[in-house]
């Protein structure tokens, strides 16, 4: 064996010609097992030993399984020229599939079976925008090994999730599938989702692999277009858009794949600068990278290559371990390694690190999956795990005394809208598994708990585009006869998710006509929000009593939507994401900086604040839209309950602190009003001068505590010195010393303030 050398500060550590092994974190249960890398390092360098040339490149290669096993997929098999499945959850089609690859292929290498299990499996759980809402790591692993355990079962062991784009702009479809717009929340959710799927161990039961996608700088495509262009200063990449990937790397993540969109000028799949720069030499991340959907054949689409065979080159010099779907790879690699474009070692890293993870699965030793294993899918169990988190990432948005509802005095109640009734749609994109019989939407809840006779339910409108208003008059009626009504609206699964952007965010369709109608028959109105995406609600705002955004809350959304009207519960969900008043204001997010004129309410006019023929001139001086303002509708972290919260005695450990030594952040909180409630203290600090110019806010660690009426608890926190470092003008990361400012509360805007100085040791002065 070649001789060991250190790789990186993350526990791993470089074999020649191997790439990196991962010999810490969540692949190794203690230290004393650190010789089984050594021992999978002997197997996969034994394995490369006897292998082909063909079935080297076979194993870059992953194929769709559009028609199950078919003869050329099944002859494929046996030769060894496929290293992946995607798209197969047969349990018996996988297991025979596995069998052709252990038992009729030369050398018996298993085959990762991939599938997208992105918020659940058959048990749906809310969107990862709503899981993001929970601000509830430990629930959101909870449920992420749920999926992987439903998943498993089927003999899935690779799953293309979590999605870590940051992201801004909710126009964009796949926003639905990321976890907001804020890096810090984004991190720790990431390493949560990574823990949960993988588990202790990868050949543990029940766990798959993970995938980080899509690295890097996705979620800031152009105009919300997905596949845009995007184009992110390497500064604003490092400080905001990579930390999650690096959090999952940290986290022990499996996998890795490229994004389809360009950035800065060259696509993803082919930036040597993102795959082995930053991911491999920076981070040592020691899995596999695999190319989105046909990715490496778009290079040439994209206009960065010439022709496939430039193509394949470019991806494999970039670091690109797997071809998703097409044959790129298959089809020029032989003829680049002749004409000595790439070479044998390159190759040979390539299946090394596939290998790799597929020893640390337990493929080899235990390919084949027995159903009879696992728990039943959409089990009792796993229903709980998404009904607490549908109750979590619920967020109540506006409140005029009207929740909860009270259901001893509620006679009747009409349940209005075409979201009320609809168990496929309550569960969201990205659902390819997901059971519409396994969910409970809010008219059964609601019906189970008040009794079917006393729910008017009346659909309305036939889907959420619908712009008839031949429902409405049934609507009216049911509103009429009834003492509380509750409106469900939003916008079906299929207008989120990928090439599912929107220009428009505004409720589609009739929905927003529908309101008008029943608000003027005069009773207070409940609003229920499901939706993919932050919606611009200002056309329906002042139009309802109360607002729930409920995103698309998976397969219990009705129960948790109940229980938070009929008051069971408190709601505690949080927004992951900047509410625009309008879609002009996009993109709109917290942490902006602070500019050299910022608005504020004493200096910004709006439009109808300027006098007619007024000399021109600046007016204003400030950054803002006339129109819009400069504050959005709903700010980030923002989440009312059904009690009240007072933060007192908030106190840092030292006014001046020595730089490199932790900051200790201390408050009280108090449940002031008359039920028991959860809320989320969110820290955030300002960093007020810097090499580079910083945020207005971060958020730098939150804390969601239950609280019975009256209770009081000690919030304490510690900021570190790594959570106040940055990356500055020359791309390093540095903690600087200087003032910063600190507030605490229940969201982005929250008043509670002080301040603390990082100094230099005198010795530096």
């Amino acid at each position: 064996m070649p001789a060991e050398q250190p790789c990186s500060p993350h526990g791993l550590r470089r074999v020649a010609s191997l790439g990196c092994l991962l010999v810490s974190g969540l692949w190794i249960a203690a230290p004393g097992e650190a010789r089984d890398e050594q021992q999978i390092a002997n197997r996969v360098e034994g394995l490369l030993s006897q292998m082909t040339l063909s079935e080297k490149i076979g194993q870059l290669a992953q194929l769709n399984s559009d028609n199950g096993l078919s003869p050329d997929l099944s002859e494929r098999i046996r030769s060894g020229r496929v290293g992946s499945i995607l798209n197969e959850v047969r349990v018996d089609v996988v297991n025979e599939m596995q069998r052709l690859a252990v038992e009729e292929s030369r050398l018996g290498i298993p085959l990762l079976i991939g599938r997208d299990v992105i918020h659940g499996f058959n048990t749906v759980l809310p969107i990862p925008l709503g899981l993001a809402a929970t601000f509830n790591p430990e629930l959101v692993q909870r449920g992420a090994r749920m999926a992987a355990t439903e998943a498993a079962s089927t003999g899935v062991n690779w799953t293309f999730a979590p999605m870590l784009d940051v992201t801004r702009d909710p126009r964009w479809g796949r926003i639905a599938e990321s976890l907001g717009e804020d890096t810090y929340l984004t991190s720790r959710m990431a390493a949560a989702m990574v823990r949960g799927f993988q588990g202790e161990r990868l050949d543990g039961l029940g766990s798959i692999a993970a995938c980080a996608k899509h690295f890097a700088g996705y979620g800031a495509s152009e105009a919300g277009r997905d596949y845009a262009t995007t184009n992110i200063p390497e500064n604003e990449l490092r400080n905001v858009f990579l930390p999650p990937f690096e959090a999952a790397v940290e986290a022990g993540v499996a996998t890795v794949m490229a994004s389809f969109s360009d950035l800065n000028g060259v696509p993803a799949t082919a930036s040597r600068f993102l795959m082995t720069d930053v991911l491999r030499k920076e981070w040592g991340f020691g899995g596999f990278v695999v190319s989105d959907w046909a990715s490496i054949e778009q290079l040439r689409i994209h206009g960065f290559t010439a022709n496939d065979r430039d193509s394949a080159a470019a991806a494999l010099h970039a670091g690109v371990n797997m071809e998703m779907a097409t044959s790129v790879y298959a089809n020029h690699l032989e003829s680049l390694l002749e004409d000595n474009r790439i070479s044998i070692s390159q190759i040979d890293r390539m299946v090394a690190d596939i290998l790799r993870i597929k020893f640390h699965l337990g493929l080899f030793e235990n390919p084949y999956t027995n159903p009879d294993d696992f728990p039943a899918r959409g089990n009792e169990q796993h229903l709980e795990v998404a009904r607490q988190a549908a109750l979590e990432s619920l967020v109540l948005l506006k409140n005029e005394g009207v929740l909860p509802l009270d259901a001893e005095s509620l006679d009747t109640l009409a349940l209005i809208g075409p979201m009320a009734d609809d168990g496929y749609e309550q569960m969201g994109t990205w659902v390819f598994d997901g059971q519409a019989d396994l969910s409970q939407t809010p008219r059964a809840a609601l019906a189970a708990t008040l009794g079917a006779d006393k729910v008017r339910y009346v659909r309305a409108l036939q889907h959420s585009r619908d712009q008839s208003h031949a429902g409405f008059d049934a609507a009216l009626e049911a509103v009429a006869a009834s003492d509380g009504v509750v409106l469900v609206l939003g916008e079906e699964s299929i207008l989120s998710g990928e090439a599912h952007s929107r220009a428009n965010i505004d409720l589609p369709g009739a929905q927003a006509a529908l309101v008008q109608a029943l608000k003027n028959a005069g009773k207070p109105i409940v609003a229920v929000i499901m939706a993919g995406r932050p919606l611009t609600l200002g056309n329906i705002l002042e139009d309802v009593d109360a607002l729930l955004y409920a995103w698309h809350p998976g397969s219990m959304g009705g129960p948790a939507i109940r229980d938070v009207l009929l008051g069971a519960v408190s709601p505690s969900g949080r927004l992951p994401v900047t509410f625009p008043r309008m879609v002009g204001q996009v993109p709109i997010y917290y942490n902006q900086k602070h500019t050299g004129k910022p608005a504020t309410a004493e200096s910004f006019r709006y439009i109808d604040d300027i006098p007619v023929r007024m000399p021109q001139h600046s007016s204003g001086f400030v950054s803002s839209h006339l129109d819009a303002g400069y504050t959005p509708q709903f700010p980030f972290g923002f989440g009312m309950s059904y009690s009240r919260f007072e933060y007192r005695d908030l106190k840092v450990s030292e006014v001046e602190v020595p730089l490199g030594e932790p900051v200790e952040i201390t408050a009280t909180l108090t449940n002031t009003g008359d039920v028991a409630a959860s809320e989320v203290a969110q820290l955030y600090i300002r960093d007020l001068v810097g090499n580079v110019t910083r945020p207005v806010r971060e958020l730098k660690d939150f804390k969601r505590v239950h609280l019975e009426p009256g209770e009081t608890a000690e919030l304490q926190f510690e900021l570190t010195p790594e959570s106040l470092a940055f990356y500055g003008q020359n791309m390093t990361k540095i903690t600087e010393p200087g003032r910063f400012q600190v507030w605490l509360g229940g969201d982005s805007a929250a008043p509670l303030q002080s301040e603390f100085t990082l100094t230099l040791p005198k010795s530096e002065y």
